[in-house]
């Protein structure tokens, strides 16, 4: 568990489901990361999410905000996709919050301790993210947390058609401070 001054990051839980099925059921949330997912698929996201936790001791975490509880989204790391040269490997940084959390500072809080916990506890040189070209919103996160484009790494992502909107891919990069 990592505890920021407004968040906690933390494994998933059961009771997660719903409201994660009903963030990714919002089409404002989902415009730049694929069609809206049925109650099946978020499951059986959080169900690939907690597996990865129990793997390699990290993930992309649920964010709950401290002072009620709330499910807000997920931020944390995870070994990015094996089948895209140049990022194979490397350590992803990754956030989705639900979309009345947006504007409020929550995803570069997580962001950044997710950052943290990943320089104190993991023995990497840098860590990625990846989106869309047109998701202004997670780019722009990306270089307020100090992160730098790497065009050379841009790609089209391979589980999608070459013509599919959402199928290029830009990377940006941190290395270890």
């Amino acid at each position: 568990m990592i505890q920021t001054d407004r968040l906690i990051l933390r494994d998933w839980q059961a009771d997660d489901a719903a409201p994660f099925n009903a963030m990714c059921r919002d089409p404002a949330v989902m415009e730049h990361l694929g069609p809206l997912q049925t109650l099946a698929e978020t499951g059986a996201a959080i169900t690939r999410l907690a597996a990865i936790q129990a793997q390699i001791g990290h993930t992309f975490w649920a964010i709950e905000r401290r002072d009620d509880g709330q499910f807000l989204g997920f931020c944390g790391l995870k070994i990015a996709p094996e089948n895209i040269v140049g990022i194979e490997g490397a350590i992803e940084i990754g956030w989705r919050l639900r979309r009345d959390a947006w504007g409020k500072g929550y995803a570069r809080e997580a962001a950044q301790a997710s950052l943290g916990w990943g320089w104190a506890n993991l023995t990497i040189d840098r860590i990625i993210a990846i989106t869309t070209p047109a998701n202004g919103r997670s780019w722009g996160l990306m270089l307020r947390l100090g992160m730098v484009r790497r065009h050379d790494l841009d790609f089209v992502h391979p589980a999608l058609a070459a013509d599919d909107p959402l199928s290029p891919h830009v990377t940006y990069e941190i290395m270890r401070p």
